[in-house]
């Protein structure tokens, strides 16, 4: 991963229930790469991450998402976990910053249950991605295309299945905020 995004602010949007690799290591790819990840939420405070249905680590919250602007950001990352997405979809508030941010152009990457947040904005109509297994009904109820890959790429949207996937998810979501994709 040698993409250099010195100046890129990159937001990932998750609340409790988040699956912690999935929002970990992503994160660290950003910053490694020379990017400002900053973590938005529904909540104030701390965000408790989980390993699969452990609890794991707490992560300070940056911004509440009623606060962040689109046109602050680069990027949008969507971690997984089954509770937090589930959350996110019913939070107005998370929707709409997720419309408004497919709707921008701008890179968008979802994992695992991630994509949960993108159907509730109606951001899969027409686009192919991949997802866990278990929201492949829910893509294609939203007019999705659902596809069973480590990695999907559908122009600014990167989209993956599990946390195995998060090299490859990882690397394509770098290389869409530094244009090369």
């Amino acid at each position: 991963m040698a993409d250099d995004i010195h100046g890129k602010r990159i937001a990932f949007l998750a609340t409790d229930g988040v699956e912690e690799v999935e929002y970990t290591e992503p994160r660290k790819a950003v910053e490694n790469a020379g990017g400002t990840a900053e973590l938005i939420s529904i909540k104030d405070g701390e965000i408790q991450a989980l390993n699969h249905l452990d609890k794991a680590g707490t992560y300070a919250v940056d911004k509440l998402v009623k606060d962040a602007h689109v046109a602050s950001y680069d990027a949008l990352v969507l971690p997984g976990g089954v509770a937090n997405p589930d959350f996110l979809r019913t939070d107005p508030t998370a929707v709409r910053f997720v419309r408004d941010f497919v709707a921008s152009g701008k890179p968008v990457a979802a994992i695992c249950h991630g994509p949960w947040t993108l159907v509730e904005a109606g951001a899969v109509k027409g686009r192919t991605l991949t997802s866990w297994p278990s929201l492949r009904t829910d893509v294609t109820n939203a007019g999705g295309t659902w596809v069973d890959e480590q990695v999907h790429v559908d122009g600014t949207l990167v989209t993956s299945r599990k946390p195995d996937d998060l090299p490859a998810f990882c690397e394509q979501l770098l290389a869409q905020v530094a244009g090369r994709a």
